[in-house]
């Protein structure tokens, strides 16, 4: 039986546009968000209320990464879904729902387990943003949604 040593955990409304090879692999790896990268920290997303397991307090955090596209060795996805989860289903008891729900707790997770791969904004893009001008290559990107038709609230 083969065995991985890598797993990466991607959007399932996403599709690849170039090469995504060898140089994404890592032992914890992060997308860096597109809708943030040029932005100060502090106008980033992250779970602001203490109350939440996902809390990142203000002038924390290092960059914001999304949440459809992340990876690595096995054992270090395994702990970080693990984590995320308990924390996730321990908000959720307390009635408690992160900002921007399991993306907020991916953050959180990356802030105090620091990846040691991080990727630029082009191995997760958004098909109804213009590219930027220091995007080269768009490798993977999210597809444009019906919003309305896929979310009733």
């Amino acid at each position: 039986i083969n065995k991985a040593d890598y797993i990466f955990c991607l959007d399932v409304d996403s599709k690849f546009h170039g090469r995504w090879g060898t140089e994404s692999l890592g032992g914890l790896v992060a997308v860096i968000h597109p809708g943030y990268y040029r932005d100060d920290r502090s106008r980033f997303p992250y779970e602001r209320r203490p109350i939440s397991r996902a809390f990142v307090a203000p002038g924390d955090g290092d960059f914001y990464y999304c949440g459809g596209a992340f990876g690595g060795l096995i054992q270090e996805v395994h702990h970080l879904a693990k984590t995320c989860r308990e924390n996730f289903e321990d908000d959720a008891l307390e009635g408690i729902e992160a900002a921007w729900q399991e993306e907020s707790h991916l953050n959180r997770y990356m802030w105090t387990n620091k990846p040691s791969k991080i990727l630029s904004p082009e191995y997760l893009w958004q098909d109804f943003k213009a590219r930027n001008p220091e995007i080269k290559i768009i490798r993977f990107s999210g597809v444009v949604k019906n919003y309305a038709a896929i979310r009733p609230n």
